[in-house]
């Protein structure tokens, strides 16, 4: 029904045109474009994808419904318990290091010197990099005949053999975390300098003729007024690195012997590897349980920070 307006006692009809006008018309015009994309990309393949987990389906077999059986299933897989530790495991040492480095180069890039903005871009090419590129090159820096990290160990006397970082499970692992490191502390970098550049200069100088060292200064009033900025920074790096691909597939390919495997890697080896697409999709949703619940805990502690 059009919208109507009155004057005195005769009703006219406004123009369709106007309706735009409207703030209420002009935020559903807006947002039905975002609302058709989340739905085509977000949540019609994460509906198929709770159905598919529900059937046994494979490549080429339609499969019938089967309830819970295969997160049973996988759930008894040792594979699986070993990609779960291998994902926490992966995600929380890379965060903690990610932060510590980020803070650091933020608080060094915060500072005046010749050639700072040149240094901000050098910095950002590890994030800039397309993934797959940077990986490979990695790859090749990690290999047991190849390896320039090998080289550089033997010529100054620390190693008198090759190490096969990608072949052992161990040496694997830290492999992978190191070059996610080394592509992640970029944007916490950058995002932590953002969040130093808006605090006022006049609070650290106000602290400095009270008497306070710099860490001091550090720990009592930057660090109080980063924090909101560095939770929000820290929970879009564990979202990513907790449904990281890429990188690991990439590097390793879940070897060896499936020691760095990820929820992603699992999945991807079980749905499209083997064809089994519904325990494929059984350990994909199984990720999104634990990534809810970290989600969750951080933003009630975001909001916590913030309403201090």
């Amino acid at each position: 029904m059009a919208v109507t307006a009155v004057s005195g006692s005769v009703a006219r009809p406004i123009p369709r045109l106007r309706r735009m006008e409207d703030e209420r018309w002009l935020a559903f015009a807006l947002l039905v474009p975002t609302a058709v994309l989340l739905g085509l990309f977000i949540a019609y393949p994460f509906v198929e994808g709770v159905l598919l987990s529900l059937n046994s389906t494979r490549v080429g077999i339609k499969g019938e419904f089967v309830g819970l059986k295969n997160f049973d299933k996988v759930w008894n897989d040792s594979i699986f318990r070993t990609s779960v530790w291998n994902t926490f495991w992966y995600t929380g040492v890379t965060t903690v290091f990610k932060l510590a480095l980020g803070l650091w180069l933020a608080i060094l890039l915060n500072r005046h010197f010749r050639g700072k903005a040149l240094v901000r871009a050098f910095i950002l090419l590890p994030f800039i990099i397309p993934t797959v590129l940077s990986t490979f090159a990695w790859k090749w820096m990690f290999d047991p005949t190849f390896s320039v990290i090998n080289w550089t160990l033997f010529q100054l006397g620390f190693i008198t053999q090759r190490i096969n970082w990608l072949g052992d499970p161990d040496l694997a692992m830290t492999s992978i975390i190191i070059v996610n490191v080394w592509r992640g502390v970029p944007f916490f970098a950058i995002s932590l300098l953002a969040g130093l550049q808006t605090i006022s200069p006049e609070l650290q100088e106000a602290a400095a003729i009270d008497g306070a060292r710099p860490w001091q200064r550090f720990w009592h009033v930057t660090w109080p007024l980063l924090l909101p900025v560095t939770m929000v920074v820290v929970l879009f790096s564990v979202i990513q690195t907790f449904a990281d691909f890429q990188l690991v597939y990439v590097m390793t390919g879940g070897g060896p012997a499936n020691a760095t495997h990820l929820f992603a890697t699992y999945a991807y080896q079980l749905g499209i590897g083997t064809g089994l697409l519904s325990e494929g999709a059984a350990v994909s949703l199984a990720m999104f349980p634990f990534l809810f619940l970290i989600v969750v805990v951080q933003l009630l502690y975001i909001r916590r920070v913030e309403t201090r």
